[in-house]
């Protein structure tokens, strides 16, 4: 991949409203069109979901989604038309060599692919759409402290032995306040939970967490459980950049806090099950 094409709404009020404008409808068919010139031109049957960030829950077509998922040309451009009207789920979309699909800002999506599909893009390109390209290769992911451990059988067998005293189980399958799940673990349920464990997840073990709520908690990012806390998976609610009062979170009936902070270092991610040493950076 040697070329950068970036696809934008031509009109001003279609990059300002995205999918409000009335002539969102036009840029997103040509949006589509032009992605079905370059998947094509990638030679691939299938793309593969990268840096999924999860904002609002999945919708019914996209339930299932996780790092590593494979998905086909028409889920392919649902995403990325989603994703260029503001709606998400957001994700990095690649034919590993041929083909990397990013989203930007204001309507806009960004291609890395060949000099060849490029040129084709430039010339395939209607009345709707800007389009601008320039030799440009995508920036490899920033990891500051990239996660090392794997959560294979050793890692399990701790989570067992750390499980004789009050535990909670985080498994982070995508980035962004509804990407990831909540478990009291115990000895009785951490063999279940290890198989419902996504591969490439982040899976981060709290062993005897503070959970009383304070006002104090509210300025950091912090997670809100309901209770009681069962053994199994947990009713709760991600709170990015704190909240502005606890009775905003009691009052939804969240009676129990834990900050982000709080959750200490260990952790592992779950390898693909055919290629244990692939995992995703977290």
């Amino acid at each position: 991949m040697s070329k950068e094409v970036i696809i934008s709404p031509r009109g001003e009020r279609v990059r300002e409203e995205l999918a409000d404008a009335d002539a969102w409808g036009s840029y997103a068919a040509e949006l589509r069109r032009l992605l079905g010139v370059v998947i094509k031109k990638s030679g691939a049957d299938f793309l593969e979901v990268g840096e999924l960030s999860v904002y609002e829950p999945l919708p019914d077509r996209h339930i299932g989604l996780r790092n590593g998922s494979k998905v086909e040309f028409r889920q392919a451009l649902d995403l990325v038309e989603g994703m260029a009207a503001g709606n998400g789920p957001y994700c990095r979309l690649s034919v590993p060599g041929r083909l990397q699909v990013e989203p930007g800002w204001d309507g806009a999506i960004h291609v890395y692919t060949t000099r060849s599909a490029a040129a084709d893009l430039m010339r395939a390109h209607g009345e709707s759409v800007l389009l601008r390209w320039h030799d440009a290769n995508p920036e490899p992911m920033a990891v500051s402290e990239p996660v090392g451990a794997v959560a294979d059988e050793d890692f399990w067998v701790t989570v067992a032995q750390l499980s004789e005293r009050f535990t909670l189980l985080c498994e982070r399958w995508a980035h962004g306040a509804q990407g990831c799940r909540w478990f009291h673990v115990t000895r009785e349920n951490v063999a279940d939970l290890a198989r419902l464990m996504r591969p490439r997840s982040l899976v981060h073990v709290v062993g005897d967490p503070d959970l009383r709520a304070g006002s104090e908690l509210l300025e950091d990012d912090f997670t809100a459980f309901m209770a009681p806390l069962l053994p199994g998976e947990l009713v709760h609610r991600a709170y990015p950049g704190g909240a502005d009062t606890l009775s905003e979170v009691t009052g939804a009936g969240f009676s129990l806090m834990l900050a982000d902070s709080a959750m200490g270092d260990r952790c592992a991610v779950v390898p693909d099950s055919d290629e244990p040493r692939r995992r995703t950076k977290w």
